[in-house]
């Protein structure tokens, strides 16, 4: 919404929160949405291993995973898709709160995709915490950015690695 694009979101969070898997459908688009409903996603992003299991057969092909590593040991049985793997709990854990791990991952994600723009995110991160949870923003703002920072040092090794460096 800070960039002007339509945006919908569809939670489910039912008793699955305390343990299992919990959903949350987001669409973004430049055009106005007609549903909230995704029944292909073109980006899955996974936090535990229950969920990978139980949501990655809706990935489409060509689509992008982004699972946390730290926390998910399985292989991932797919080869038409984009594999991402971030050690979010690991890097949220070293910045004092295993919670934001999913800002991480945000941070991850924006810098792979360039779905959303790093000022928009972390505009928005204030405008939803400068109430009651205040306190908060310098830490998802920290992890949004140790996200992406861990994304642009593993493409650069990666680059440095293919170079023969």
């Amino acid at each position: 919404m800070v960039e002007d694009r339509e945006v919908t979101w569809f939670p489910s969070y039912g008793a699955e929160v305390r343990g299992g898997t919990a959903k949350c459908t987001v669409v973004i688009s430049d055009i106005l949405i007609g549903s909230p409903v995704v029944t292909r996603a073109d980006i899955l992003v996974v936090m535990n291993e229950a969920s990978l299991q139980r949501y990655l057969p809706h990935l489409k092909e060509k689509g992008a995973l982004f699972f946390d590593m730290s926390l998910i040991a399985a292989s991932i049985p797919r080869s038409d898709i984009t594999v991402v793997g971030i050690p979010a709990t690991e890097i949220a854990s070293r910045l004092g709160d295993t919670k934001s791990a999913n800002m991480v991952m945000l941070g991850a994600l924006i810098a792979q995709t360039g779905i959303l723009r790093q000022a928009s995110v972390l505009q928005a991160i204030e405008n939803l915490m400068e109430g009651k949870r205040r306190d908060l923003i310098e830490l998802n703002r920290k992890a949004l950015m140790e996200g992406i920072r861990y994304l642009e040092n593993t493409k650069s090794q990666d680059i440095r690695s293919q170079a023969g460096a």
